[in-house]
């Protein structure tokens, strides 16, 4: 059956305007973006099977181009419009962040690094440079690729961090295995970090692990 012919209260749509999005199931949430089903199939029984497919919503969210436009009623039109959603997510989290947050726990960052690391395919390495308040200036993606002793460079860590006139920084990478367990070359980058950064008066508050669904924090492990 159509969507239009349902009850109003039960209709995705209607009932996020009267309930709340929270009121509605992932399949709903997915159902308003996707707006149409295909034959058969109303937008709420595709995102359904959609969901199903890929195993959680957060794998089709991040799914890759090829992955996403290779399932029956989607396409390179709704994978632009996807992506969008998911940038401008990310970037009113930054902004609020910004407005709002002071970092002063690992549990205060988490979401936010999370939101931008968690899915990528390669290591990204990733400094939030802080105010005297420790709330945040801007975070910046420094170096990619394997996070070791040669490819993460402390003279242009410090020299960012100048520019930006930082007070405090936090550190995060990603482990694209999904494993967020901190590695040697991990902890030996970050105290040469720290040892960088102490001699222009900037601490170095924490550096978090992303993984997938964890984020691990070395200060919490003792290393910092």
């Amino acid at each position: 059956m159509a969507i239009h012919h349902w009850p109003a209260q039960e209709r995705p749509r209607e009932k996020l305007l009267q309930r709340g999005p929270g009121a509605l199931s992932d399949a709903e949430l997915l159902a308003i973006f996707l707006r149409t089903g295909h034959a058969g199939k109303s937008a709420v029984d595709l995102a359904r099977d959609l969901v199903s497919e890929f195993g959680s919503l957060s794998t089709l969210l991040n799914a890759s181009q090829e992955a996403f436009c290779a399932s029956k009623g989607l396409g390179p039109a709704k994978y632009t419009q996807l992506q969008a959603v998911l940038e401008l997510a990310r970037r009113h989290l930054g902004e609020r962040l910004q407005r709002d947050q002071s970092f002063s726990s690992p549990d205060s960052v988490a979401t936010y690094l999370q939101a931008h690391l968690q899915h990528q395919t390669r290591e990204v390495f990733m400094v939030l440079f802080l105010d005297t308040r420790h709330r945040l200036i801007v975070s910046e993606a420094l170096f990619y690729g394997t996070i070791d002793g040669a490819s993460v460079h402390p003279r242009e860590v410090v020299k960012r961090a100048l520019h930006h006139n930082a007070a405090a920084v936090i550190f995060a990478h990603n482990h694209p295995s999904g494993v967020a367990e901190p590695s040697g070359d991990d902890e030996r980058i970050t105290l040469r970090l720290r040892e960088a950064l102490g001699l222009v008066d900037i601490r170095v508050l924490d550096h978090l692990v992303v993984g997938s669904g964890e984020v691990v924090s070395l200060a919490e492990r003792g290393v910092l």
